[in-house]
């Protein structure tokens, strides 16, 4: 079976929510249950969108070299995975995620509190 297929089980879904609620952290800790309790490939999704919040999450904690850092890990786990799966809109995520670290990298580690915060945008799925 198509693992993008499958639905999203609960923990996943409220780290979706908590994520474009803003609640970073709070999104990273549902979707690392969601992956630590996964055995199949789309494991590896859901550790993709909870190293987007964290990304975001350092962002906001103007802690340049860990969103920095992250936001490569992120891009390795999300690059594999079709443009929509699981009916998480991945193609966005990856666009929106490379949009926002492309622009925290231009304004560079003594700038990041002048970042345009519009930038940190919500994961499009098909909500339950």
């Amino acid at each position: 079976m198509d693992p993008c297929q499958t639905p999203l089980p609960p923990r996943a879904i409220e780290g979706l929510r908590l994520f474009n609620a803003g609640k970073y952290f709070e999104a990273h800790e549902e979707l690392e249950t969601a992956w630590n309790e996964e055995r199949g490939a789309i494991r590896s999704l859901y550790q993709g969108i909870l190293q987007a919040a964290v990304t975001y999450l350092h962002m906001q904690r103007l802690n340049y070299a860990g969103a920095v850092k992250v936001y490569g890990r992120c891009m390795k786990l999300l690059r594999p995975w079709p443009a929509v799966c699981c009916g998480v809109n991945v193609a966005k995520l990856r666009a929106d995620v490379t949009r926002a670290a492309d622009a925290w990298k231009q304004l560079g580690a003594d700038n990041v509190a002048a970042m345009d915060w519009s930038l940190l945008k919500p994961v499009e799925w098909d909500e339950p």
